[in-house]
Order: C-alpha cells, then structure tokens, then sequence
C-alpha cells in the first residue's frame, strides 16, 4: 500500500505502508506490503507488557491499566495517575528509569511551560505509565527496582516469554527502546496474532476493555492514533516508527508506515478496514480525516494525504 502527500496538487512524497488483517481464528483477510520485514514493536505491545504487571502482582484500576498501555501526551491527567500508581506502590518518580523529557505533546508542553515546569522530567516521558507498571509488578512480587529494566530481570523475562507465546515466533535479539526498555523484534503478522490475543483471551479482558474506555488516555485526543481510538469503538495502540495496530468485533489490522510515520500508518489502518468492509459508513465519515490528512501550507489546507496503490 502506497500514499502520496500531495502539495498544492502535484505528489511530493510517497509512503508505503505494510499491513494485514486477520480474523478472530487468526485467519488472514488482507496483507499488502512487505509483511515480513521485521521491526521492533516498541510502544505497541504495551498491553502484553501490562499484563506481565498484573500477573506480577500490580494493583491496577481501569483508568490506570490504560496509562500502563499507553503513550501518553503529558497532560496532567496523565501524570496524576502514573503518580498515583507509583504512591499506591510505595514508589515515587525518583524509581522511574525512563529518561526525563518533556511531555510528547506540544499543548502538554506549553501547559508545563504555564504551569512553571520548564525542566525535563521523569515523569513526562511518554512511556512513565508503562514504566511506573513494571515498578508496581516489581514491588508487588519482591523483584529489585533498581534494576527492572534490565533484560534478564524477572519482569523484563517475563514480557519475553509473554511475548513469544502470543506471537508464535522468537521476538529477539532484544533491542533497547527509546525509553531504554528492552524492546523485541517481529513483523506486522506477529503484532497481529499479540494484538487478537489482547482482544479475544479472558486474561486480557480488563486491559482491552481499558484501553477501549480510555482511548484519551492511552494516547491523547490529537494525535492520529489518539484520535483513532476514540473514534474506532475498539482497542488500538500506536507505537514509534510508525506502528500501529487496532482490533474491534474480532477482526485486527495492524500497520507499519516504513518511513516512521504514525500518520500514515493510521491512515493505512484505516484503508484496510474498509477495504475488508470493517469501517461502517459513519465511522468511514468521521475517519475521513484520517485517512485523507490536510497537507498546510501558511497554516491553511493545500493538499492532502493520498492513496496511490492499495
């Protein structure tokens, strides 16, 4: 699946997207791209990563199981409940080992800015929910804390052979993740067979129920993946370098943007769907934003994202 960005009507640029669809039995409905080139999942296999958490011991309300799963934008929504996981734990954010940052999205930012928090912290880092997650497994089991990221740490092996069951494949080398996790690797059809997992085994049931009620605070409300949620009526979680993966009714469509960019893996996610009858007339409406992204020129609409080659 190929995209243009098209600026003032003539193509600047093209994206190509690899995706495929499955059923709930994990039968394939639709693949398009190079489906078998491998990547690292990062943020996208959050939900699995909350679950070693839960299994850990963790004690997770809803609102906070979707702050485990998410990427979130910074607001102060946000960090009051990865504070708030952290203090039920006995933990503070000086346990946190995620880097400091600013918060990942720019109305965040300039509300920190206004609210007098011009540093980097800890705590603003998009990943501190899922971060904060492993901490509050780690404290609940007896595991160090000082050393939860570290790949042979007894949560960090649990993620690895959670990982493995679910996706039927081997999801090393282990990699290091933005966040400085452990990250491991696979391709949009082992990110497929995770993410139906997610959405059709009781175990998971209160993380992808959490994360359907919660999109907001999985992402936020304005970014592309943000906005997918909360419009899809579904689970979906987007990841760096362009992942993206969303499941609702038991079909699941992941999608992998090879140049990086989760605007055009959403709006990939969002061709598939429709191309497989999974996007009902209102919603493809309500989408249309999605999959079709203005191109600005002076702040103003000159273009738009196009579909080149399904």
């Amino acid at each position: 699946m190929r995209f243009s960005r098209v600026r003032s009507g003539l193509p600047e640029t093209i994206h190509e997207v690899a995706g495929c669809a499955i059923d709930r039995s994990g039968t394939e409905l639709m693949r398009t791209g190079p489906v078998e080139r491998p990547f690292y999942y990062r943020s996208a296999i959050k939900p699995l990563q909350a679950l070693a958490s839960l299994r850990a011991g963790a004690s997770l309300a809803d609102e906070e199981l979707a702050i485990v799963c998410s990427s979130h934008g910074g607001y102060p929504v946000h960090l009051s409940i990865v504070e708030s996981i952290l203090a039920n734990h006995g933990l503070s954010e000086a346990d946190l080992r995620c880097p400091p940052a600013l918060p990942l999205n720019p109305r965040a930012q300039r509300l920190q800015v206004q609210l007098g928090h011009t540093d980097t912290q800890r705590l603003f880092h998009n990943c501190s929910g899922k971060h904060a997650g492993w901490l509050a497994g780690s404290a609940a089991r007896g595991w160090p804390t000082d050393t939860y990221l570290d790949p042979r740490h007894p949560m960090q092996r649990a993620v690895y052979e959670l990982v493995e069951s679910v996706t039927e494949a081997e999801p090393g080398p282990v990699g290091v993740d933005g966040c400085g996790s452990p990250t491991l690797r696979g391709t949009v059809i082992t990110l497929a067979r995770a993410f139906r997992t997610v959405t059709t085994t009781p175990e998971f049931a209160r993380i992808a129920t959490a994360m359907m009620r919660f999109p907001a605070l999985v992402s936020d409300n304005v970014r592309p993946d943000g906005v997918f949620g909360v419009l899809w009526g579904g689970t979906s979680k987007g990841g760096a370098e362009g992942l993206f993966a969303a499941s609702r009714n038991g079909i699941t469509i992941t999608t992998k943007s090879l140049d990086g960019s989760i605007e055009v893996a959403v709006a990939g996610a969002v061709e598939i769907a429709r191309s497989i009858g999974a996007l009902p007339r209102p919603m493809a409406r309500d989408m249309e934003v999605l999959a079709h992204p203005p191109v600005l020129g002076g702040g103003e609409p000159v273009g738009t994202l196009e579909l080149v080659e399904p």
